[in-house]
Formats: C-alpha cells, structure tokens, sequence
C-alpha cells in the first residue's frame, strides 16, 4: 500500500508563479505573422473606409430578407451569381470576425493604457530626479550635477516656447474674410 507524501501533492502550490510576459518586438512579429495569415486584411484609406461604410448600411433583418429572396428563386441568385448558401455563409463569417475586431480593440486599448501609464511613471520619475538634481547642484561638492540641470532647464524652456508658438498661429486669429461696413 503506497501512502501519500502530503509535501508532494502541493508541490506546485509551493513553486513561486512566474508571469509570462512578451517583449514588445516578439508581439510585433507575432501579430505580424497572424497577419500573414489572415487572407483579407486590407489597409484601406479614410475615402475607401468611408465609401464601403456607406454601402454596407443596411439592417440585419434586410438582409436576411434579401438572402431569402436569393434562395427563393434560381433567377435570382443565377443573377446575382451566389447561392443563398454562400451569400449565408458569407454573413456567418462576417459576424464571427466582428468577435475578432472587437478583441483587437480591446487589446489595443490596454496596451496604450499601459503604455500611458509607463509613460506616466517615467514622468514622475524624471520630474523626482530633476527636482533632486536641482537641490544637490546648489552643494558646490555636486558641481558635476549643474551642467545636468542647466541642460534639462534649457529644454523645458524650448518646449514651452513651441507651445506658445503654436497657440499664436491659432485658427480663431485668421478672420472670416467677409468684408467689415
């Protein structure tokens, strides 16, 4: 009769977990690769998204109408060169890859709310730093510390300097061209 070593049985549990995280280029390859895969996946313009969007407004309830109207007579989907099977089949596959975009919007959206929030820790970071700096460059001991924060001051001057020039050449300045009475 074998007995049961109760250390054994919780093994894993006892084992630290470790997250699997994906460096940045490996996502890039793979989702490129998924795109490979993909035999539709077309970059369109803003005019061509714009175009199909306004073609392809019709109701759900339509078009299965229309589905109908092709499989109820040979006529009809000899004209328009579909079986109402395809045409289905078609509107089936439609429906399952609006799943795949919603997923992909998802994704991307967490992915720029973590990017953000890096971007945010970096920020706060830096802003630490500089404050930091700032103080220890007045100790003549940290001499070394003052060409870094004359640099970082020098570069906050020029940011804010494109910033107010940006906001002179505003569109609200331009007048409306009708002539003044």
């Amino acid at each position: 009769m074998a007995t049961q070593n109760p250390r054994n049985s919780n093994v894993e549990a006892d084992l630290p977990q470790v997250e699997l995280t994906l460096a940045p280029e490996t996502v890039v390859e793979q989702l490129r690769a998924i795109r490979g895969q993909i035999a539709e996946v077309k970059p369109l313009t803003a005019a061509e998204r714009r175009l199909l969007r306004r073609r392809a407004q019709t109701t759900n309830p339509v078009l299965q109408a229309s589905i109908n109207l092709i499989g109820a007579h040979d006529q009809v989907s000899q004209a328009v060169a579909q079986p109402a099977e395809g045409v289905r089949q078609m509107y089936d596959e439609s429906n399952r890859w609006t799943a795949v975009e919603d997923e992909l919007r998802a994704l991307l959206q967490g992915v720029a709310g973590a990017n953000l929030a890096r971007r945010e820790r970096i920020t706060l970071i830096a802003t630490q730093a500089f404050n930091i700096g700032t103080q220890l460059a007045r100790d003549p001991a940290n001499a070394v510390l003052r060409p870094h924060v004359e640099e970082i001051k020098r570069l906050k001057r020029v940011a804010r300097r494109k910033k107010a020039g940006e906001a002179a050449q505003s569109p609200s300045s331009v007048t409306s061209g009708s002539p003044k009475p």
